[in-house]
């Protein structure tokens, strides 16, 4: 539905709140207020080595967007901020949104996209070429992908003692979620050298049944119909159409007949504008990756045709992340 004017107005300064919500994470402010046993301005900052008159104002506003509340002068944590924004709480969801705060600067840049077509942050930054951004980066992608695995692993085909590729792997988590749900199976993951290493620390638990390999699945060959299941997970949205194809048929040859691939994904409807989530994250994409983009569900299904895949199938996995599971098989 199209804004109307006091719409336009509050989105101009939305970005107020996510900057309040990455302050107060890099301060670690909500473990500090749960553990807290004077919750003030004053207190707080004594013990985050803050200023308490600039706390205090992070403080309210924290208030004002909805991540605590107040009374007199002591803050609370509400129930969504305890269960997610507190490190090691039931729903962490602290190191997922590291990764937000890392490209917001990228987004200060849209206008430069616009113009020249290009990113404007150098997509080796978070993978590999900066050890910090990278590790930031995995990490991330580790905590969004504990969410996210708990809805989709269930809802995968595993035969029993399946030989499982995944590719584009990231740090593991996914294939650490498919180890777990089925003792019996083994999973060879792979992904660029500095990722890699950390899905060898993440994999660790299930080190004996998941090899974590070094490897680009752009240039990568795979054993012949060496493999049950293929896994590609929130990978194929910084890629070009044809890249995708080239993906997906060498992926595909590592099947065994009957065999099936897996895409997890992001994915708008064909004109590319809804969800709105999903048509934003293009955006980001394409910020920080050469061919970032979001792409449909119809586009997808194509790309398997070409690849030799059959019995194509696409359905949304539960909320809050707007993720599709697509499948097809050889």
């Amino acid at each position: 539905m199209p804004l109307q004017l006091p719409e336009i107005v509050s989105l101009a300064s939305a970005y107020y709140g996510s900057a309040v919500l990455f302050a107060a994470l890099e301060l670690d402010l909500f473990t500090a207020l749960a553990r807290a046993a004077d919750p003030t301005a004053p207190a707080l900052a004594a013990e985050l080595g803050a200023d308490p008159r600039g706390l205090e104002l992070l403080l309210n506003g924290a208030v004002a967007v909805g991540l605590l509340t107040k009374s007199g002068e002591r803050f609370a944590l509400t129930e969504a901020s305890a269960a997610t924004l507190v490190r090691g709480a039931p729903h962490d969801l602290t190191r997922a949104i590291a990764y937000n705060r890392d490209v917001y600067p990228a987004w200060g840049r849209l206008a430069d996209l616009a113009r020249t077509g290009r990113p404007v942050e150098a997509p080796a930054l978070h993978l590999g070429s900066d050890r910090d951004r990278t590790r930031t980066f995995a990490l991330s992608m580790h905590g969004r992908a504990l969410g996210i695995g708990r809805a989709v692993i269930p809802a995968l085909a595993l035969p029993p003692g399946a030989r499982i590729l995944d590719l584009a792997g990231g740090p593991g988590t996914y294939a650490l979620l498919m180890a777990q749900a089925d003792p019996t199976c083994t999973i060879d993951t792979y992904d660029l050298p500095a990722i890699a290493e950390v899905a060898r620390e993440i994999t660790a638990p299930c080190a004996d049944r998941i090899s974590c390999h070094a490897g680009d699945y752009h240039r990568d060959t795979y054993p012949a119909a060496a493999y049950d299941v293929v896994t590609l997970f929130g990978c194929l949205h910084q890629e070009s159409p044809e890249q995708i194809v080239d993906i997906l048929r060498r992926a595909a040859a590592a099947l065994r007949p009957g065999g099936r691939l897996y895409v997890l994904d992001m994915m708008t409807g064909p004109d590319h504008t809804t969800p709105p989530f999903s048509a934003l994250f293009a955006l980001n994409m394409a910020l920080t990756t050469d061919h970032g983009w979001v792409f449909s569900a119809q586009e997808l299904e194509g790309w398997m045709q070409q690849a030799g895949l059959s019995h194509f199938s696409c359905e949304p996995i539960p909320p809050p992340m707007p993720h599709w599971l697509a499948s097809a098989q050889r």
